[in-house]
């Protein structure tokens, strides 16, 4: 069907709003008046009413008064030519593989081939933990993601007393490398990609990774993965920080210039906007805290001496996929373009892949129910599907039953199968940013970058990420964020389904997976036989250069590696470190 250039709307064109906009000359007046799609407006004009620069038409039986995304970007009716910005295609969007990358950063994308399948796991013992990566990896999944618990994050061995009660429940517990080597037996680290979630410790069991590929004759210039070593978000979201913020900058950067050197197809941080979004920050927080946290990596290694595009092509980003469909891929790919510019315009980058955004996905936990949980299946699809039209490099689904408990083997099947179908059966993959071009995905990927490119103005203006974080600026609008979203539950705003409508009145029984808590005595008597057996003097003198070199500035991943392959433990190097960088100490932010 054919639309000439189309009269006005009488019902538009005698609003003061629109007087006014054409007054002032506004590209909106002259939009409507010769955009091809005003014409089948006009046949509305009984329901139409025109706020301003239209972004707020509105049909009169409305199910709200204001539809808007998660970061409070209002929604109109439609998206249209005359109220979404214009877009230059070789500037904003460019070819796939292409400056600012914006459609993705490779020219195929999935057709080449797919994401990388992950699946977050590791509980209790290392022997448990190994047992379940060969069950995912007999069912598909394309590369591991180790979860540890609470005392391996935070430098405490299992005997430690302050980790009673938490030793392998929300994680597997590594205390050493002979853990290590039960964890990864039978599985070559040659031809397994391995993430590891892991901070305050990451250079720690960084080391033990490459202590268990010497172990295996595998040259550590073939081991793939991935440490998170995103300290950053610790101090904003998350919590498990071990030092000040300066020695926490300094092992990150040493890891960035030994990995450099020894270890190259290894990424060296995964920034981390996951955590921010499970704090309760919007999306385009999530997105403007990460890369402001990203901008302080880089000044922090640029300061240490280091070459941007000597480090920066092994940067990779970690963000949270939430329900909002359009509004998550729309952040996706104007995170892409926004590092694409971060990188050349202010970093004068020169190699590509330094301008490159690379990011894993794992789907929402904080969006999971413990009502229902088999929803959570559903939840989990939608998100998962936003990260692959936002052009993830590898994913994480999460299982229906983690609001619960650790996943079950049946529920990470299901979990992982899902991202099977999207690959294998949806046709989502077999053709690059299938949801370029779209109205409303352009809009609201300007709109995001946009807000996002205001927040890291504030931050610069703030002195930087560390003194935003030091005065509890992040900290404070995260905490704004959460409240309005639970007060919007509250009232029935925002729906949940199973949580505050259409409720069951019995739940049905669900089977979640327990840790036996004979595991944490088990480990407890493992790591102190470890230390009956080792040559304690090489661990003594191991802990003891390690320790002269935290009190020097040469770079201390070479002494770690030293002392983990003597069989030191987690604790022993976090605590050598503690006696010569104290302890952060957390200012409470309300």
């Amino acid at each position: 069907m054919e639309y000439g250039p189309a009269p006005l709307c009488p019902d538009v064109a005698s609003t003061p709003a629109f007087a006014e906009q054409k007054q002032r000359g506004l590209p909106h007046y002259k939009g409507v008046q010769n955009c091809r799609v005003a014409k089948p407006y006009v046949r509305l004009r009984r329901n139409i009413r025109f706020y301003g620069n239209l972004m707020a038409t509105r049909i009169n039986t409305e199910r709200r008064e204001r539809f808007e995304t998660s970061s409070g970007i209002e929604l109109p009716v439609d998206f249209n030519p005359a109220n979404t910005d214009p877009l230059e295609y070789e500037a904003d969007l460019g070819q796939p593989g292409e400056f600012p990358y914006t459609r993705g950063i490779y020219p195929n994308m999935y057709r080449g081939r797919l994401w990388t399948m992950r699946q977050y796991a590791g509980y209790a013992t290392a022997e448990e933990s190994n047992a379940r990566y060969k069950y995912l990896l007999a069912q598909g999944t394309t590369g591991l993601s180790v979860a540890f618990d609470l005392p391996t994050q935070i430098g405490l061995d299992s005997d430690d007393p302050l980790a009673a009660g938490e030793v392998g429940k929300v994680g597997v517990a590594i205390n050493s490398l002979e853990d290590m080597l039960k964890l990864f037996d039978g599985i070559p680290l040659d031809t397994v990609s391995t993430s590891m979630t892991i901070n305050a410790t990451a250079s720690t069991l960084l080391c033990l990774y490459l202590a268990v590929a010497r172990k295996q004759q595998v040259a550590f210039n073939r081991v793939r993965g991935t440490i998170q070593n995103d300290i950053l978000k610790e101090y904003i979201a998350r919590g498990t920080y071990i030092y000040p913020p300066a020695p926490s900058l300094r092992l990150i950067t040493d890891t960035f210039a030994f990995c450099a050197r020894e270890a190259p197809e290894w990424n060296t941080i995964s920034i981390s906007g996951y955590h921010i979004r499970e704090a309760g920050s919007t999306a385009v927080q999530e997105l403007a805290f990460t890369l402001a946290d990203a901008i302080a990596y880089v000044e922090a290694a640029l300061h240490a001496g280091l070459s941007v595009d000597e480090f920066a092509p092994r940067i990779s980003f970690f963000f949270n996929a939430h329900n909002n469909l359009l509004e998550e891929v729309g952040k996706f790919r104007a995170a892409r373009r926004l590092w694409a510019r971060i990188m050349r315009e202010r970093f004068n980058a020169k190699d590509p892949r330094s301008t490159m955004l690379r990011f894993h996905v794992q789907t929402a936990g904080s969006s999971l129910t413990a009502q229902q949980p088999d929803v959570n299946i559903v939840r989990t699809t939608v998100q998962a599907l936003a990260a692959v039209l936002g052009g993830a490099q590898s994913l994480h689904t999460n299982a229906m039953d983690e609001a619960l408990a650790l996943p079950t083997e049946q529920s990470a099947r299901v979990a992982l199968r899902t991202q099977q179908v999207i690959g294998y059966e949806s046709g989502v993959a077999d053709t690059v940013d299938p949801l370029g071009g779209a109205y409303a995905v352009e809009q609201l990927t300007n709109e995001i970058e946009k807000r996002a490119s205001d927040y890291l103005e504030k931050i610069d203006a703030l002195g930087g990420m560390l003194r935003a974080i030091e005065t509890g600026y992040v900290q404070r609008e995260i905490q704004e964020a959460a409240y309005r979203y639970q007060r919007a539950i509250e009232s029935k705003d925002a729906i949940v389904v199973g949580v505050n409508r259409y409720q069951i009145a019995e739940e049905p029984p669900v089977k979640i997976l327990r840790v036996d808590p004979e595991i944490e005595r088990t480990q407890i008597e493992r790591v102190r036989a470890l230390r009956e057996r080792r040559d304690q003097k090489a661990v003594d003198e191991a802990l003891r250069k390690l320790e002269e070199g935290a009190r020097g500035t040469e770079n201390l991943l070479p002494r770690i590696l030293a002392s983990v392959e003597v069989f030191a433990t987690v604790g022993e190097i976090s605590n050598r470190l503690r006696t010569v960088w104290g302890e952060y100490r957390e200012s409470p932010t309300i």
